[in-house]
């Protein structure tokens, strides 16, 4: 009940500031040499420009140019209010005054051809506000594979171990390739950058899929 009333209240109010203001404005007009129907003109053009800068303010809060111009048809309409309320001679118009009022419709249709043919921003989608759940990031793990950049050579069959009886011998020297010394190099400083530990020949092997005598004969170059 208590909304009806001051729904009601508010369309009263409405009606009387309407109505004292459009007569202001009419008879400021009237008195600037506007007489007849023109005088009657004036007050009707300021409330339409009123009423499409309000519309365009509703449905784009930022436009300035709507902004200007419901601010210009404010101000013709107090303009209107405070000059009739005894604050000037009706009488005796100023010229300034005269000027304003004639001028008045040009300026009135320019503001109503802007704001109706203005451009319209549209509006933005909605975003989705689906929850979306991320999987829980698993630690990285290296996983490169390094790849030595020429086939191992073939290397010639290792001899037989000598019996036991036998005087120990120093192994053969197995020729280890320029290319292939200079790819382990490379992987042996990755590998003591990432785990600050000295790359041995079990490592070498795996990572450049070669014989264990070779991977011990690069192992002991690299040391």
């Amino acid at each position: 009940m208590s909304r009806k009333l001051r729904l009601d209240a508010v369309l009263i109010q409405a009606v009387i500031a309407g109505a004292l203001s459009f007569s202001h404005l009419h008879d400021l007009a009237e008195a600037a040499g506007q007489d007849g129907w023109k005088a009657w003109a004036y007050p009707i053009s300021v409330d339409l420009l009123l009423v499409a800068a309000w519309r365009r303010m509703r449905t784009q809060a930022d436009n300035r140019a709507a902004w200007i111009w419901f601010v210009i048809a404010l101000a013709a309409s107090l303009g209107a209010n405070i000059a009739t309320a005894g604050l000037l001679d009706l009488e005796e118009v100023p010229a300034w005054l005269r000027i304003l009022v004639a001028g008045w419709p040009a300026l009135a249709f320019l503001g109503g051809t802007l704001l109706a043919h203005a451009p319209t921003t549209p509006e933005p989608a909605a975003p989705d506000t689906a929850p979306l759940t991320a999987p829980n990031p698993e630690p990285a793990q290296d996983i490169t594979v390094e790849r030595a950049p020429d086939p191992a050579p073939e290397l010639p069959p290792v001899p037989a171990p000598a019996a036991a009886s036998a005087p120990a011998t120093a192994p053969p020297t197995v020729a280890v390739p320029p290319a292939l010394l200079d790819h382990a190099r490379k992987i042996a400083d990755t590998h003591h950058a990432t785990t600050g530990g000295r790359i041995d020949s079990a490592i070498l092997r795996t990572r450049l899929n070669i014989p264990a005598p070779l991977a011990e004969a690069i192992s002991a170059q690299l040391a």
